[in-house]
């Protein structure tokens, strides 16, 4: 990450701490009376390929004992009704701000991936880690509803990984790498504007 990079980071995830604050109090008073404890979920995923870290979102499902790969409809009855509207709106990654002040992530880049598809594909991510992993970039903006459509077809596991092995991780590697030899400050600022303008365009509809 160039100092570039990490200034843009750290000046307008603390600016957003500032000015989210007091949502982000209000969303853990809410969560909290509406759902319960625990608040937060903190999953590992790679910021490079033998680096991990504990990305934080505000808990969507209910709790299990153990939970593996990406969600699926097999996953889709653990996702709380409150959990529902937070994704809807991206709310639920509010936390990640701790993560883009720690250094774990940036605001754009390839968004962060699990151990076990890191091990499988351990070229491409070795690419792919390059650069920071991030809150939203190409692929988010490009790829994400598609694959939310194809993930929500998989009512197995197998089904689950199968899909999105063969058809999710490399296209999705390819949008991350063609933002890797574009990156700069201002396409940056395109990508972050472009995330947000889907979001007001999707609560609209």
């Amino acid at each position: 990450m160039t100092l570039r990079k990490r200034l843009f980071d750290l000046f307008f995830a603390s600016l957003l701490v500032v000015i989210l604050g007091p949502v982000i109090l209000f969303l853990v008073a809410y969560i909290y009376l509406k759902q319960g404890r625990p608040l937060f979920y903190v999953a590992e995923r790679m910021k490079a390929p033998d680096t991990p870290f504990g990305l934080i979102k505000f808990r969507t499902m209910s709790v299990v004992e153990s939970d593996q790969g990406v969600s699926g409809a097999n996953k889709a009855s653990r996702v709380t009704p409150l959990g529902a509207r937070l994704r809807s709106k991206r709310l639920d990654e509010f936390p990640q701000l701790w993560n883009i002040l720690k250094g774990d992530l940036s605001f754009v880049g390839p968004r962060p991936p699990l151990r076990e598809y890191v091990e499988r594909f351990p070229e491409l991510y070795g690419e792919v880690l390059k650069s920071r992993p991030g809150v939203t970039g190409l692929a988010t903006i490009r790829f994400h509803k598609h694959e939310e459509r194809l993930l929500s077809r998989c009512t197995t596991s197998a089904q689950t990984d199968d899909v999105y092995c063969r058809i999710c991780v490399p296209r999705k590697a390819r949008l991350d790498l063609i933002y890797q030899r574009h990156q700069n400050v201002c396409y940056d600022f395109d990508l972050v504007f472009q995330t947000i303008g889907n979001l007001f365009r999707k609560s609209k509809g």
